[in-house]
């Protein structure tokens, strides 16, 4: 069994930079971690790519050939892009089954919430014996308050759902709070859904209000989706993603157990 990680999330939410330090995470660790760009609309990225969908197809040179918007074009890109099996067939024989794999995806929210794109990819994907999690970054700044909070787990529970693998829903660009705010965000995390409440707006609708509240106790009752912070300057944090990404998908069940070299490497 082959290992993948499918990295999606909205634009802007630090995709990017998570495959970066995910790869040098696992160098450290002596893990062989391939990256492959899926967005055709990159401009640039920190970590190595081993395969870059650019050059198979660009959005720029989709808007420019057929007239199309960004995210029009962006669209064809991804469907042009499964239609070219004998491509990724290609990319993916040039991997070992040790190949640890990162796919950092576009940041188009409609990839994963409604559009089918994504799922037929995840297919090609289990064609070539892939356990695949789905690991949704969003940027901590959407947990700031009970509103925002709300919005982007529905966000993070569509795509959950649409893509039907496992997945874990990361917080990043924790780093970058002062030590009060990323106390405040370790704190609406551990809240029950009647604390969250009592924080909630006043003024609204008390109907929107129950509403809110309703949404909030089925995502707690099932358990239905959780967060983990990723500070990129704290190793221990990286690691905890790591591990929660890993221990998803069963990386590392099929491992076998380095022998002890009881004697010492003599030959006594």
């Amino acid at each position: 069994m082959k290992f993948a990680q499918l990295v999606v999330g909205p634009a802007g939410c630090g995709k990017s930079t998570y495959c970066h330090i995910i790869q040098e995470a696992c160098t450290a660790r002596k893990r062989v971690c391939r990256v492959i760009n899926l967005d055709p609309a990159a401009e640039a990225f920190k970590y190595e790519c081993t395969v870059d969908v650019r050059e198979l197809v660009k959005v720029e040179e989709v808007m420019e050939h057929f007239n199309f918007g960004p995210n029009g074009a962006l669209m064809f890109s991804m469907e042009y892009l499964l239609k070219k099996l004998d491509w990724l067939e290609e990319i993916f024989d040039t991997f070992s089954d040790d190949d640890f794999i990162l796919v950092d995806c576009p940041g188009q929210i409609e990839l994963y919430v409604h559009n089918p794109v994504m799922r037929e990819f995840l297919k090609i994907l289990d064609n070539f014996d892939y356990r695949t999690i789905a690991v949704y970054c969003l940027d901590v700044s959407f947990v700031a308050d009970v509103t925002k909070f709300v919005a982007g787990t529905m966000t993070a529970l569509s795509a959950m759902v649409m893509l039907e693998i496992p997945h874990i829903n990361v917080l990043t660009k924790y780093d970058l709070l002062s030590r009060e705010d990323q106390e405040r965000v370790d704190n609406l995390l551990d809240k029950s859904p009647e604390e969250l409440m009592d924080g909630f707006q006043e003024g609204l609708p008390a109907k929107f209000k129950q509403f809110v509240k309703g949404l909030i106790s089925v995502i707690d009752s099932y358990s239905l989706v959780s967060y983990c912070c990723m500070n990129i300057e704290d190793e221990e944090s990286i690691d905890h993603v790591l591990l929660c990404a890993d221990m998803a998908i069963g990386y590392g069940d099929n491992l076998e157990p380095k022998e002890a070299d009881y004697f010492g490497g003599t030959d006594d």
